[in-house]
């Protein structure tokens, strides 16, 4: 039986060191593994959990346990950041999870910049912080991931998201700012997360992709803000993954000007490409939510083995892992990389 730590495990790969085996994670966030088989079996559910501290604590213990991931993930969704800074939000069902009922401005030109130190104690933060506190204090080898929406995302989920993108080009004095604002905010947030026990921060930027904003505006906007939060969170000595959506490669280039601790991305990327070309990243990822979802448990394991021949640092599934996906499936991915 390995002697290192979950959490050792997880921060000796982020740091570049030997290691016995790949960590295998589910960050949460964008990639939250509370599926509802482990909700309806364990009855801590959601979206309950969302708004209180011990029963998100309950369920993420739920998941670590029953998946056999190496990590709590927390939150269980993207809309926290959005709510604090003023959009609707439709907090789900079981089965579905929450999203943006309706952005709370128009127009990058209307955004209302707000006291960022006011707004840190609204929302659901206090009950993400506290789940964080408590985690941390009962399971001290286990890694606590806190996830934030990355700023394109964040500023999308406050602006009407095709009024945003456009204004990306037509309006760049304010984009700028209500990303510069948005990324304060999230700094700040980060900062309170690990000051409470979060071991390590995941940012998961959906909008921000090669595919949607193109290599100019992923450089200008997605890069620029991404860097911004990168360094305001390493100088609080906490390492940093990042996760890219969708087909990179109109911004392959980009990646190593990323300066994360780990690269995630989705199932169509080449990892092993990316390794090849950029032998500084570390890479994470990327197994199929399809396969998670539709598959077998042989050919999740089949895909996990490529990973892992492949030499990719951590396994993990790729973004949007659904609430009716196989616990069998998660547990044969898991199972696959703790057989190394």
């Amino acid at each position: 039986m390995s002697i290192i730590s979950p959490k050792e495990r997880l921060l000796r790969v982020l740091n570049k060191e030997s290691i016995d085996r790949p960590p295998v994670i589910c960050p949460g966030g964008m990639m939250n593994a509370a599926v509802v088989e482990i909700m309806n079996t364990t009855g801590h559910t959601l979206p309950e959990a969302h708004h209180n501290d011990r029963l998100m604590s309950e369920l993420s213990k739920d998941v670590q346990e029953h998946t056999g991931f190496e990590n709590f993930g927390i939150p269980f969704c993207m809309t926290v950041e959005a709510e604090v800074l003023g959009s609707s939000i439709d907090f789900g069902t079981l089965a579905c999870e929450p999203k943006i009922k309706k952005e709370v401005f128009p127009s990058v030109s209307e955004v209302r910049v707000e006291n960022i130190s006011k707004l840190l104690h609204s929302g659901r933060i206090d009950t993400i912080v506290q789940t964080g506190y408590h985690l941390s204090e009962k399971f001290p080898d286990v890694p606590v991931i806190g996830n934030l929406t990355g700023p394109i995302s964040t500023a999308a989920s406050i602006v009407d998201p095709m009024t945003f993108l456009k204004e990306l080009r037509k309006d760049q004095s304010n984009a700028h700012k209500l990303l510069e604002y948005v990324s304060d905010f999230l700094v700040e947030y980060a900062k309170l997360l690990i000051d409470n026990g979060a071991t390590l921060i995941s940012i998961g930027d959906p909008t921000a992709t090669g595919e949607i904003l193109g290599p100019k505006m992923f450089e200008e906007y997605a890069v620029k803000y991404l860097n911004k939060i990168l360094d305001g969170i390493h100088a609080l000595k906490a390492p940093v993954i990042v996760h890219i959506c969708g087909n990179m490669n109109t911004v392959w280039n980009l990646m190593p000007g990323i300066r994360t601790d780990a690269l995630s991305t989705d199932a169509l990327v080449n990892l092993k490409l990316l390794k090849e070309s950029f032998p500084s990243l570390i890479t994470m990822g990327n197994l199929s939510t399809y396969l998670l979802e539709f598959g077998t448990p042989e050919k999740v394991a089949l895909q996990t083995e490529k990973l892992l021949a492949d030499g990719i640092d951590i396994i993990s599934p790729a973004c949007g892992l659904s609430t009716s996906s196989s616990l069998k499936n998660i547990q044969a991915l898991t199972g696959t990389v703790k057989e190394q």
